[in-house]
């Protein structure tokens, strides 16, 4: 052990530990690691973690590491008053998942207790980064889901800066003119909300709203961001804790709509258009200015569109529900033809839509359209195929009304000119929404402290922009005050640890900065890594990036990962003794093996399994440390990577792909198979597939034979 820990340790017999492992001899070694305190219970979770309380209370042990269940459940009962606690996980990873009172069970046992003596050795506790935070949250954007924001966070206590482009609030939204219903029974289309809202904003004493004004750069880290807001030609530098992203929505742009005769034929018009007309009080053919007796409505979504349209949503079906019902009360003669590939109507909207259906003026059509051509007097003709009309329908309307869809506005124009090393916006998906972690962290963004809300997220209809603005403010709030502690935010909520840099070996290749997801590492003026801690979400990127190892946190770091890797016991003159060192993603991977525990599904005892923060802060010297120590075979497992990723931090299963040239490049000078390391991608779910994971892994190490080093 690198540190003058007083270690405690306390080896539970509770959950059928006892039965499985001799937890006797697993005292003897902890004692024999030199821990001052060594306890042993049937159950710690119960009265008998007052021992534990009792031997830090006294001064005995500053450190416990307790031999009992996974370090995922009893977080609240082992929390010790701020004291470090090691976990060690005797009863997922080993009594439930392995044959009881068999020698290599009992090994297994015995090389989990001493990795966490070592872990817990080598922990030293963390000081946190304080700063004074500024208690403003910035908003940007005065539509539905920023006035919401705003709103929110004022009421809370929170003074709130908002930002608006335009001359007025309220957004598209503000524009519209029905809205979908939203109570019981669906029924009845609703009086736009908007106007209340703008009101209430403009009332609110802790509101201070800028309109006509931009955000010309957006600097700092949590709690000390500086925003500045140009309006008429000047410039105000305010201080602010966090910042709502809510930019909203613009309609796509028509021109990407010539295929259905925009822009050749007058009547051939889009939703937004519409909802303008109807705003006015006159609903017209635009060529004539005549009534529409009948009106085709076209969500435009066929195979055809993609190029153009690439991304649809529900909202799309609901705003054709509610046209073709203002249209039919607004005309009660007028026959609405609705034509639609998916129509999308979510949770209570189906009430709205079956309510819809019973309209005997209102035709839907499943269906594409093939061609569409004006006849002399300006009505136009639409060819249908694939349609329940039948092959070859036809359809003449007096005016054809174009689902353009929506597109974040955040994906055409700057909004926050961050001065950020990787750049002045935030990552969008490539639809141009912002992005993040979309199910696991819905309103992060790629900046820590700035959270996305409305349709800058995804598209969305106005109680769900509501229902996302307040989410948002929350989230901004629970920032300023993770903030004023020190301590992350997500996903490693509490964590008070950051990056440190040994900086007189530092190269400044600056490849920390570049791999680090959230911007939180700038270079300084001698390219130089600097950290703002209340960027960083702990992930450990960084340390997994640096070529020379200089970047480590208090309680996670390359040396105390080696350190596990070299407490474990390698058996000597048994070939069928082979030993797989696992090193798995805390987010996804750990926490499906401790699944796999749980459903008692068994696998091979040769495993050891060292969680990490993410697979990327595995550094390629660890993969190498472990070969040259005698492990026969590597398994790497982090969360899925592509498209629909859900790493917790965004890149980490990516980045360490990358590096694997590095660990082949090593493999290759140990003249060692490249089959003994492998990633291996694993969601949560995929705890049913684990033991077959690992037994196909081992089977191939088998067939390779022992590592050659072991025994050196």
């Amino acid at each position: 052990m690198a540190t003058n820990r007083k270690l405690g340790v306390y080896v539970c017999r509770g959950c059928g530990i006892g039965e499985s492992v001799d937890t006797a001899r697993l005292e003897r070694i902890a004692t024999e690691l030199s821990a001052p305190v060594v306890r042993g219970s049937p159950a710690f979770c119960l009265e008998d973690v007052q021992l534990i309380k009792n031997d830090l209370a006294g001064g005995e042990i500053d450190c416990a590491v307790i031999a009992a269940c996974s370090g995922r459940v009893n977080t609240d009962v082992f929390s010790l008053d701020g004291a470090p606690v090691e976990r060690v996980n005797l009863r997922e990873q080993v009594v439930w998942s392995h044959t009881p009172n068999t020698e290599e069970t009992q090994s297994l046992a015995e090389d989990s207790l001493r990795m966490g003596v070592v872990r817990a050795g080598k922990t030293e506790s963390p000081v946190a980064y304080r700063q004074a935070a500024d208690r403003a949250i910035l908003v940007v954007g005065g539509g539905v889901a920023g006035m919401t924001a705003a709103v929110a966070a004022a009421d809370t206590g929170f003074s709130v800066v908002l930002v608006e482009k335009e001359a007025t609030l309220g957004g598209f939204a503000g524009s519209m003119h029905r809205h979908f219903p939203t109570h019981p029974p669906y029924a009845e289309l609703q009086e736009n909300p908007v106007p209340r809202m703008i009101r209430e904003v403009e009332s609110h004493p802790a509101i201070r709203v800028f309109l006509s004004a931009v955000i010309e750069s957006l600097e700092g880290q949590p709690g000390r961001f500086t925003a500045a807001i140009c309006r008429n030609g000047s410039t105000e530098r305010l201080g602010v804790g966090a910042v709502v992203m809510a930019t909203g929505w613009k309609p796509v742009d028509a021109a990407r709509l010539q295929g259905y005769g925009f822009g050749k034929y007058a009547n051939v018009i889009t939703n937004v258009m519409l909802e303008r007309m109807a705003s006015g009080g006159k609903i017209a053919r635009p060529s004539d200015g005549g009534e529409a007796r009948s009106v085709a409505i076209v969500q435009c979504e066929s195979a055809a569109d993609e190029g153009n349209l690439p991304y649809g949503g529900n909202v799309a079906s609901l705003v054709a529900l509610k046209q073709a019902v203002y249209l039919r009360r607004s005309f009660p003669g007028v026959r609405v033809y609705v034509i639609y590939q998916d129509m999308q109507t979510p949770g209570m909207y189906e009430y709205f839509y079956k309510g819809v259906q019973r309209d005997p003026g209102i035709f839907f059509t499943r269906g594409e359209i093939r061609s569409i051509a004006e006849d002399e007097g300006g009505s136009l003709l639409l060819e249908l195929e694939n349609s329940l009309l039948g092959p070859g329908a036809r359809l003449s309307a007096d005016l054809v009304v174009l689902g353009a869809g929506m597109e974040p506005a955040a994906a055409a124009e700057p909004s926050l000119n961050l001065r950020y090393l990787q750049g002045g916006e935030l990552p969008q998906t490539r639809f141009g929404f912002a992005d993040s972690n979309f199910i696991c962290f819905p309103y992060e963004t790629r900046r820590t402290g700035i959270y996305s809300a409305g349709c800058v997220r995804q598209p969305m209809d106005v109680p769900a922009s509501e229902q996302d603005g307040a989410a948002a403010a929350l989230k901004a709030i629970q920032c300023i005050e993770n903030s004023l502690a020190g301590s992350a935010v997500h996903p490693r909520s509490g964590d008070l640890t950051y990056p440190k840099f040994f900086m007189q070996k530092c190269t400044s290749c600056g490849r920390c900065s570049q791999e680090c997801p959230f911007s939180a590492i700038q270079l300084d003026e001698k390219k130089q890594p600097v950290v703002d801690p209340n960027r960083c979400r702990r992930c450990g990127i960084c340390m997994g990036a640096c070529p020379v190892q200089i970047i480590s946190f208090e309680d996670y770091s390359i040396d105390m990962l080696s350190s596990m890797i070299r407490a474990v016991e390698m058996p000597e003159g048994d070939d069928e003794k082979l030993r797989i060192l696992v090193l798995a993603c805390e987010n996804d991977a750990y926490p499906a093996l401790d699944m796999a525990g749980i459903e008692r599904l068994r696998y091979p005892a040769n495993v050891r399994i060292i969680p990490v923060r993410c697979l990327g802060s595995v550094n390629s010297i660890l993969v190498a440390d472990a070969v040259s120590r005698g492990f026969d075979g590597v398994a790497l497992m982090g969360c899925k990577s592509g498209e629909d990723y859900q790493c917790h931090f965004i890149q980490g299963s990516q980045l360490l792909a990358k590096r694997m040239d590095n660990v082949q490049e090593t493999l290759q000078r140990l003249a060692l198979e490249p089959e003994r390391v492998r990633v291996q991608e694993v969601a949560i779910n995929d705890y049913c597939r684990l033991p077959a994971m690992l037994g196909e892994f081992v089977d191939v190490v088998k067939k390779l034979g022992p590592n050659p080093f072991k025994g050196f």
